[in-house]
């Protein structure tokens, strides 16, 4: 994006990669309610420097769901893009509520150990862990888990050894938080432009296409046949193909 004229401010969120945890919490905490907090305070930085004009937001996948429920009351955001994103994320996390009770369950109980501890309790929330081969990740018949493989595993593009400090691992708690999708409830009262882009074949295209359909602003909708979800984080031509529509929307 910034190739393309635009002033880009990438960070990393509080509790993750090299920004600090808050007093009394942990490292690698991606707890939902703080990416908008922190999304919120990323453009009132901005919104202070001399040479921004305009504010615009741009996500890939929970970063598409975080820049989306950032804008719900954020009307200093002008336009928002969302990459991938899981915007509507209802049907694809809660399909199987078995499944979902036992991961609540989970972190119910690390939460609860954390705070009677005083120590962080990491967990591997997709299962894949630092060391896990593709045959050994794919042979657990998760869905979409070569498609993980490409980016996060070891011998992915940036997975473990290739990004500094970086780990599959997360704190334990996260998914009291994750499970919520707030701007899936609140999307009919979003108001700035939109554009959503995903790929068709992706398992999480539900997310992009159910959002759409409760958005009543003014929004745009780009599906790519040939592209996957990660493909969009990392494959040369997904990226260039995302960052031209979404530049091209910004600068209309």
């Amino acid at each position: 994006m910034a190739a393309r004229g635009f002033i880009y401010l990438g960070f990393d969120y509080l509790g993750m990669g090299d920004s600090p945890a808050l007093e009394g919490e942990f490292m690698k905490s991606r707890y939902n309610f703080r990416l908008i907090e922190n999304t919120w305070d990323a453009v009132s930085y901005l919104g202070s420097l001399p040479f921004v004009d305009e504010i615009f937001g741009l996500g890939v996948c929970q970063g598409g769901q975080t820049i989306a429920s950032a804008a719900v009351t954020d009307h200093r955001i002008k336009k928002i893009a969302m990459v991938s994103g899981m915007m509507a994320s209802d049907a694809f996390q809660w399909g199987d509520r078995g499944m979902v009770d036992q991961m609540i369950a989970g972190a119910n109980a690390s939460m609860q150990k954390q705070y009677e501890t005083g120590e962080a309790d990491y967990v591997w929330p997709i299962v894949l862990n630092d060391d896990m081969t593709r045959e050994e990740f794919n042979a657990l018949g998760i869905p979409m888990s070569d498609d993980t493989y490409n980016y996060y595993g070891k011998d992915g593009v940036a997975g473990p050894g290739k990004v500094e400090n970086f780990s599959l691992e997360h704190i334990g708690d996260q998914t009291t938080q994750s499970l919520f999708s707030i701007c899936e409830h609140y999307a009919d009262k979003i108001v700035q432009p939109s554009l959503t882009i995903y790929g068709t074949s992706a398992v999480t295209a539900i997310c992009s296409t159910n959002f759409i359909e409760k958005l009543t602003n003014d929004h745009k909708e780009l599906a790519f046949d040939e592209f996957s979800h990660v493909d969009f984080y990392w494959k040369p031509e997904a990226v260039k193909a995302s960052c031209d529509a979404t530049a091209e929307f910004f600068n209309a």
